[in-house]
């Protein structure tokens, strides 16, 4: 077997650029040169940074709005998940409750189920709809803690009059052929994330938005005319009305001041295209997605062309050192994947990659104004729940810059809390998701 590219998902392809038209070559966006000038700047070309861009230029066309991104459209973490999506936005339902009261907790779960429906016709309004499948995300356990962590939950969305249905063991077998003890099922769907980032660029550019790429924001600061703000790239500057920073676990880098967010590298594989009888019996037949309730335990999906993509396992901290942690992960999931199902124990791993997550210590994401920024906003955090929550972002961040509406949630916030990681504090980060691998390994 000779092994593909280390960290290429398997739907792209070595020297892809996902934001050119399909069957087209597209030159690479030019860099940030000179002074530029633009009513509104977005920082960022990944999900995030371009549903902002694209809801702006919906909402108001005529907007100057420039998108500038270190690399590319699409070159980042957006097209690097693994495209499942569902509703989940912080802590689970009952500790939603607990923390932030039963008002509260309803809306944050029924904004997550907006976001997920949103997403799906944002998918077919911008022409991507081959890799698109609605259907299930079963929550499922195979431990006595699962199963009792699943029954508060489900209370939890009884008290709240939300209809989430519970699975028994039966119930899932009916899905897919791999055992679990019960489970909880949502709405959900699953899609290529390179596919939406790369028509999301493409769209955003037929509305007029400028791309710039191969430019780092290196720092921001007000326009000396006292209106504004001016952003510093290697080649240039843009001084720019209103500006937004899709820049996730970047803020760190920046010394932005939008609290901890912790840039974490998550794994995943896939196989090759699998036989019809497989695909059926891992709940390809039903477009249904697993997720164990453990929360580094494997997780599953298959493909439009049939292969199983997995993830899940031990997070790192980056930035890493070498490829010697991602290997030791990929390693591990494949083994689990060996013992998901019989039919699975000589299938082809054909593709291993990993990407980059923004994780706050409260899991909840921030989106909002900037501390001492004028008109500038943060978008980052979604600690793994990005897909649909960063469309949602986007719409709610251009709603607020041309409308100056503002819903209230505990994630509609300028920073989220501060953790101290510089220096021996990492190690001690290091060695506690070390442990919580181990917890969810024990699930498996």
């Amino acid at each position: 077997m000779t092994r593909p590219a280390a960290g290429r998902p398997c739907w792209t392809t070595p020297g892809q650029d996902p934001a050119a038209p399909p069957g087209a070559e597209q030159a690479p966006p030019p860099r940030v040169s000179g002074v530029l000038d633009a009513d509104v700047t977005v920082v960022g070309a990944g999900l995030a940074g371009l549903s902002t861009a694209y809801h702006l230029a919906d909402r108001d066309p005529s907007l100057d709005i420039v998108v500038v991104d270190a690399e590319g459209p699409a070159a980042g973490a957006s097209g690097r998940g693994t495209g499942l999506l569902g509703p989940r936005v912080g802590p689970p339902v009952d500790r939603a409750v607990r923390r932030f009261g039963p008002d509260v907790a309803r809306r944050m779960y029924l904004a997550s189920v907006d976001a997920v429906e949103r997403t799906v016709e944002l998918c077919a309004r911008v022409g991507v709809t081959g890799t698109v499948r609605t259907g299930e995300q079963v929550v499922a356990t195979r431990t006595a803690d699962g199963l009792a962590a699943l029954a508060r939950q489900s209370a939890a969305y009884r008290n709240l009059g939300l209809d989430v249905p519970v699975l028994s063991a039966a119930d899932i077998r009916d899905r897919t052929d791999v055992p679990y003890h019960a489970g909880l099922s949502y709405r959900a769907a699953t899609l290529d994330p390179a596919a939406l980032t790369g028509a999301l660029a493409r769209a955003c550019a037929a509305k007029g938005v400028r791309f710039l790429g191969n430019s780092p924001l290196l720092t921001l600061r007000p326009d000396s005319s006292g209106a504004g703000t001016c952003l510093a790239f290697p080649g240039g500057t843009v001084r720019t009305g209103k500006a937004v920073l899709a820049v996730n676990a970047a803020a760190g880098n920046l010394g932005l001041p939008v609290g901890t967010v912790l840039p974490l590298l998550v794994h995943a594989v896939a196989t090759e295209p699998l036989p019809e009888e497989v695909r059926r019996a891992l709940g390809g037949g039903a477009g249904c997605a697993l997720i164990d309730v453990h929360p580094l335990a494997p997780y599953f999906r298959t493909t439009p062309d049939g292969r199983l993509v997995l993830g899940g396992g031990r997070p790192l901290l980056a930035p890493v050192p070498d490829d010697s942690g991602a290997v030791q992960v990929w390693a591990w999931l494949e083994e689990r994947l060996r013992r998901l199902h019989p039919a699975l124990a000589e299938a082809e791993v054909t593709h291993r990659w990993s990407g980059r997550i923004g994780m706050t210590t409260d899991g909840l994401p921030v989106v909002g104004p900037l501390r001492g920024h004028r008109d500038v906003w943060y978008v980052g955090g979604c600690c793994g729940h990005g897909l649909a929550m960063s469309v949602a972002h986007g719409a709610h961040v251009a709603r607020a810059l041309t409308e100056g509406v503002r819903d209230r949630l505990p994630w509609h916030r300028s920073r989220a809390p501060r953790a101290p990681l510089p220096g021996p504090a990492r190690p001690l980060l290091g060695a506690a998701l070390h442990l919580m691998e181990r917890g969810a390994a024990t699930a498996v």
